[in-house]
């Protein structure tokens, strides 16, 4: 994106509301699908009964890093205490302190697979075992899908390497789209049956703890051309970046699933490698 138009975009944070933080709504379990769009949800909703009241908030920002950094903030000190997160994402390393929360788990470090990202099972494994071994006031389980690359379509995004994650030298998903190397419904799709694999794991998880109050959110969304912008650029307040999806819901552990280990793993790979994977430049 051209630096002039990205600091035209940026200002209109100074005009749109600052967003909703997680800390001021009422949940138990608060499941992250990372990079959700609202309308990309909302065309798959239907097919998950816990989904069926879809409604959404304005996320405090377009990426990660950020969304990581406006949300567990010095006045939130207390509610991270009581807060185990198990996060999917690397970026955790630079902008989460672990003795801030009751519990941080990065999965990221134990559970990086092809093709370059944390395969929503381990997500779940863990947030199963964590909630049947543990007790803490809130939960925080943060998934990678739908962000690319696209488990069930690997030839649209090439996977995440972790030691270059966030400084990729190579072009993702939604800049070869932006660049006309990729057709829109391709990615579209790829982008949607990502985001299934991802909710059907959470449906198992749904059915394998316990939880009063289950909210299933995004951190941010993603941009196909929408004024001219590509992916998810940080501090941009454009809808199909900060409207992301809010579903409330229940969970009850039947205890039909055994959780898999994935801590004990060792992958061998950097987390730049691991950012890169991700499309972060």
């Amino acid at each position: 994106m051209q630096p002039v138009k990205y600091k035209a975009l940026s200002g209109g944070n100074l005009i749109r509301p600052s967003g909703t933080s997680i800390y001021d709504e009422d949940w138990d379990l608060l499941i992250v699908m990372d990079a959700c769009r609202y309308d990309l949800m909302k065309e798959v909703s239907g097919d998950y009964g816990w989904a069926n009241n879809l409604d959404n908030i304005w996320s405090v920002d377009s990426t990660t890093a950020f969304w990581m950094r406006r949300t567990f903030t010095r006045d939130r000190l207390t509610e991270m205490k009581n807060t185990a997160y198990i996060c999917g994402n690397p970026f955790s390393k630079s902008e989460l302190e672990a003795n801030e929360f009751a519990e941080l788990i990065e999965l990221w470090r134990s559970a990086w697979t092809d093709p370059g990202t944390v395969p929503p099972e381990a997500v779940t494994d863990e947030t199963i075992r964590l909630m049947r071994e543990e007790e803490h006031e809130r939960v925080i389980a943060h998934y990678m899908q739908p962000h690319c690359p696209f488990i069930s379509a690997p030839e649209l995004s090439k996977g995440k390497e972790l030691d270059k994650f966030g400084n990729q030298d190579w072009r993702d998903v939604w800049e070869r789209l932006g660049d006309g190397g990729l057709k829109f419904d391709d990615v579209w799709h790829g982008y949607r049956e990502n985001l299934r694999l991802g909710l059907d794991e959470v449906s198992e998880l749904l059915r394998n703890v316990e939880a009063k109050k289950v909210v299933v959110t995004s951190d941010h969304g993603n941009s196909t051309g929408e004024w001219g912008v590509y992916g998810h650029p940080p501090n941009l307040p454009l809808t199909n970046l900060r409207k992301v999806p809010w579903i409330e819901t229940t969970a009850t552990d039947s205890g039909e699933r055994s959780p898999n280990e994935w801590l004990e793993k060792n992958t061998g790979i950097s987390r730049q490698e691991q950012l890169s994977a991700l499309g972060y430049a």
